[in-house]
């Protein structure tokens, strides 16, 4: 039984009226998958299961998914392969990874080829369902308009479109990951306004992280690598002293 108001709460959120959210479960490990799948349709989500990543590729062409539940260990073509494979595609959906492997390079790896978030076995209930509504409160952030209804930002050379999860600068493709899109797309929605890293953790992040503020500053670092024609005279994401970060208002 999905939790009282949920379902309608998350649908409306994302969709403005109560259209199906649907999960892919991508889970070698039977209980594993069954657990997943049985708290997401708590949440009011519908919840297709596939045990590797072959079976994921054509599930995913055959219907639209709100949400990938994606293992990283899996028989035949692997997590980061379906990862890349689904970012390829010209549809954007968030994906949460799965993954018994707790050491950092294996998080940032997959991060890296583009999943949203990541989640370690064993992991809680109650964690897990948080890290699904983030991922349907994100999107429903990204789809919803600027205030002037625009869903391209264009500031100098740098444009941002945001229905299609693309960034480029100079009419070249910049490759973000899913929290560098999220943080470069909340900068460009409120330029000239200043932000503390406390400020970005929560708005950006959107949940109780597990970082510090220096998580900030490392993403900073890696989108000013990407954008800014010199990292170290940025034009984009300036620096106010003593206080945080703030988005250009116009390039000169």
């Amino acid at each position: 039984m999905a939790e009282p108001g949920l379902e309608h709460e998350l649908r409306s959120h994302l969709y403005g009226s109560p259209m199906p959210l649907n999960l892919l479960i991508v889970e070698d490990n039977a209980d594993i998958a069954r657990l997943v799948a049985f708290h997401a349709r708590a949440l009011g989500c519908d919840a297709d299961i596939v045990g590797d990543g072959q079976q994921a590729t054509q599930m995913f062409k055959q219907r639209d998914y709100d949400l990938i539940v994606l293992d990283l260990m899996l028989p035949g073509l692997d997590g980061l392969d379906v990862c890349r494979w689904v970012r390829a595609q010209s549809h954007y959906v968030p994906i949460l990874m799965l993954t018994s492997k707790s050491s950092e390079i294996d998080r940032v790896l997959g991060l890296e080829v583009g999943a949203d978030d990541y989640l370690t076995k064993p992991f809680s209930i109650p964690e897990l369902k948080a890290r699904i509504k983030a991922q349907f409160r994100r999107s429903a952030a990204l789809r919803a308009p600027s205030g002037d209804g625009a869903t391209r930002i264009r500031c100098g050379e740098l444009l941002i479109e945001i229905d299609k999860h693309r960034v480029s600068v100079d009419a070249r493709d910049i490759a973000l990951t899913a929290r560098e899109f999220d943080l470069l797309v909340y900068f460009a929605r409120h330029p000239g306004r200043v932000y503390s890293r406390l400020e970005l953790l929560e708005r950006v992040w959107g949940y109780q992280h597990e970082g510090y503020e220096h998580t900030v500053n490392s993403h900073i670092n890696r989108l000013r690598a990407k954008i800014e024609r010199n990292p170290n005279d940025p034009q984009y994401i300036l620096t106010v002293w003593g206080v945080g970060y703030r988005f250009c208002e116009r390039i000169p």
